[in-house]
């Protein structure tokens, strides 16, 4: 490996570093605006000049490879003069809009004018002026402010793999745009915001809303989807104004979803902030208490009790749930399924995605059965399409649509699993030359009648390889695989949909319009359709305003922090379960969150064991005997931006599935 002299430091860097990288390593902070680890190098800004002896004058670090006997030098009087230069330049034309910039606080250029810049400009022409350019409901744009840069254009070509944004004219008159001037189709648009340093990119949902140091900061993670992707939470009082993503190599780098950054408004809108009977028909706000007691005159003579999971509960509430439901009720008809979905719970491994996260972009083959990656975990596509990049074959079973990579659909029938066990396709020699091969399932396929025999068939084919650890099932919901390990299948769905007392927590998915209880009790944070046909509604805490831990789709355990507080008369869900206990004369065996978590991790070591990623003993595997079906695969048509409650209550949301559906009418999605 190379080895480099930095201001008289020697630093051994691994081979194909860059100089700025050899810089870092030797603890030295070098400016960069173009710069970014994870996109290609463009050497645009020149903001990150050194000096390196035998050169006559300074070289871009970034773009300078780090080859061995190197000697650099990063504070000298060259370095200094010339990064007052270049940002005496890129001042230039920047308007001065710092008091009412949304990046005012956190802005790359006011931090770097002020450490490296010379003070003054000796420009005295007018500053060019530059139309706004329109990206959708979602990003604002200044583009007074530009730099050029191109994180922006780098990052929709090389991550997000749309190419919509570029360049057009040239020097002075260049302008960064949308090549058609519409809404920018990737659902990870958002993370341009976060790459644009000098706020020509803003948050369009929270433009003016707050300033940084108003915030209260709070690092949790994120339950649109059952990727766990790690995020900070900013909220000013009781609102949550804004959702940003943390760095995680394990998960999700440093990107998130549009839906995971911008739906936090959704937390805000449709709440429920105080009891409600039903009482002729109509829905009344009454009092803790008055509630309470109309649940136990109810409920008295009822015979069988079910209950339903939403799809946003921790951990710890699904728990006290279902020891809730067995205790004081005596029943164990609790499920956290909404929709026809059946999983093999005879070990972790059979409903858990094996391969990781960030395990599959070093995959050499992708299969993908029942399953649209894009829109059912967005980070994971990001990860196939980096596997892509990599040289990596992807095929599908079934037609997913643009998934922003190439890959091949190898049929629309089942039956094609047993032409790979059987070697009949040629995909089949493909997937044997593979060292890496993944296959990932979508719950599409995972339907009551045809489940079993399609985690049979993969486990089967990828037996025949010796590579089980390739076997993932793409879950869509936070809580699916922490409800499976704490038993949450129950064996008779229809049994607990059909109960006299079915109570509803947070489950807002299910259609209440073809069932017959005779009491329905809903205990949610926010209204819907579900809430308002029940008999009775309990205000409860959303996933931001309680503490709590989730299980990723990998089997990651990771915990959520508080970031806000419920509104109105809300509690937290345990809180209101002890009420009831109490009400029937029931301990319950915990007062205090801590308590609860503590009894659960106690009876279910493993989801005590925080960002632990547990392999499977892949030995123990017993697999499925299966036969073949010869069943067509239907991806389900999934709405990206309205797949729960928080997401459905976001004006946000409601915009940008208007905006998709113009896309999708005019043929340009």
């Amino acid at each position: 490996m190379p080895k480099v002299i930095v201001d008289g430091i020697e630093v051994e860097v691994e081979l194909g570093s860059t100089v700025l990288q050899a810089c870092e390593a030797a603890g030295k902070e070098i400016p960069r605006f173009c710069y970014h680890e994870r996109l290609s190098i463009a050497g645009n800004c020149r903001m990150c000049l050194v000096e390196m002896e035998k050169s006559h004058k300074p070289v871009a670090s970034c773009a300078m490879p780090a080859v061995d006997g190197q000697v650099i030098k990063t504070n000298t009087s060259m370095v200094k003069k010339a990064r007052e230069g270049i940002m005496e330049f890129l001042l230039i034309n920047h308007p001065l809009d710092c008091p009412i910039c949304d990046q005012g606080g956190e802005c790359d250029l006011q931090d770097q004018a002020f450490n490296y810049g010379g003070g003054r400009s000796r420009y005295e022409l007018n500053k060019r002026s530059v139309d706004q350019k329109y990206m959708g409901p979602l990003i604002k744009t200044h583009m007074n402010r530009c730099i050029h840069c191109t994180r922006c254009v780098r990052f929709s070509e090389e991550v997000a793999g749309i190419s919509e944004i570029g360049a057009v004219n040239r020097g002075e008159n260049m302008e960064i745009t949308t090549f058609l001037e519409q809404a920018v189709e990737s659902e990870m648009s958002g993370n341009i915001i976060d790459l644009c340093p000098v706020g020509a990119l803003t948050s369009k949902p929270y433009s003016y809303e707050a300033r940084p140091w108003e915030l209260n900061k709070v690092e949790t993670i994120d339950v649109m989807d059952a990727v766990g992707s790690n995020i900070r939470m900013d909220s000013k009082g009781w609102e949550v104004k804004r959702v940003l993503p943390r760095i995680n190599d394990d998960i999700n780098e440093e990107w998130i979803s549009d839906k995971t950054r911008f739906a936090c408004d959704g937390l805000l809108n449709n709440r429920i902030d105080a009891p409600f009977i039903k009482k002729n028909g109509k829905l009344i706000e009454v009092s803790w208490k008055k509630a309470l007691d109309f649940i136990q005159d109810n409920i008295k003579d009822k015979k069988t009790f079910g209950g339903i999971v939403g799809q946003l509960i921790d951990l710890e509430t699904s728990y006290a749930f279902k020891k809730f439901f067995k205790d004081v009720f005596e029943s164990e008809c609790v499920d956290f399924r909404q929709k026809d979905i059946l999983f093999d719970t005879s070990n972790h491994f059979n409903f858990k995605f094996n391969t990781s996260i960030n395990e599959i972009e070093k995959c050499d083959f992708i299969l993908l059965v029942g399953t649209n990656p894009r829109y059912e975990a967005t980070i994971v596509n990001s990860r196939i399409r980096k596997a892509v990049k990599n040289g990596s074959k992807v095929f599908s079973i079934g037609d997913p649509g643009e998934l922003h990579y190439k890959y091949k659909v190898i049929g629309n029938n089942l039956t094609i699993l047993d032409d790979l066990i059987n070697s009949k396709i040629s995909e089949a020699n493909i997937l044997k030359e593979s060292k890496n091969p993944a296959i990932i399932i979508g719950e599409s396929v995972l339907k009551s009648n045809i489940s079993k025999y399609v985690i049979s068939s993969v486990q089967h084919l990828l037996n025949k390889v010796n590579k089980l650890d390739g076997f993932n099932i793409l879950h869509q919901s936070a809580s699916n695989v922490g409800s499976l390990i704490l038993g949450l299948q129950s064996n008779d769905l229809n049994r607990v949909y059909d109960a006299d007392v079915l109570y509803l927590l947070n489950a807002d998915e299910i259609n209440l319009k073809e069932k017959k209880n005779k009491f329905i009790i809903y205990q949610g944070s926010h209204g819907g359709e579900n809430s308002v046909q029940a008999d009775v509604i309990l205000p409860s805490a959303a996933y931001s305003e309680k503490n709590g831990s989730f299980v990723n789709l990998e089997g990651r355990v990771q915990r959520s922090y508080k970031a806000s507080y419920p509104p109105g008369y809300a509690k937290e869900d345990w809180e209101i379960f002890l009420e009831i206990a109490r009400k029937n004369g029931v301990d319950l065996n915990f007062n205090t969150f801590e308590e609860l978590r503590e009894q659960m991790t106690k009876n279910f070591e493993s989801l005590g064991k925080y960002d632990d990623l547990q392999k499977s003993d892949f030995k123990k595997i017993d697999i499925l005997k299966h036969t073949r079906k010869d069943i067509k695969v239907k991806i389900d048509d999934i709405d990206f931006y309205q797949t729960n409650i928080v997401a459905r209550s976001s004006k946000t949301m409601q915009e940008c599935k208007s905006i998709k559906h113009q896309l999708k009418k005019t043929g340009t999605d």
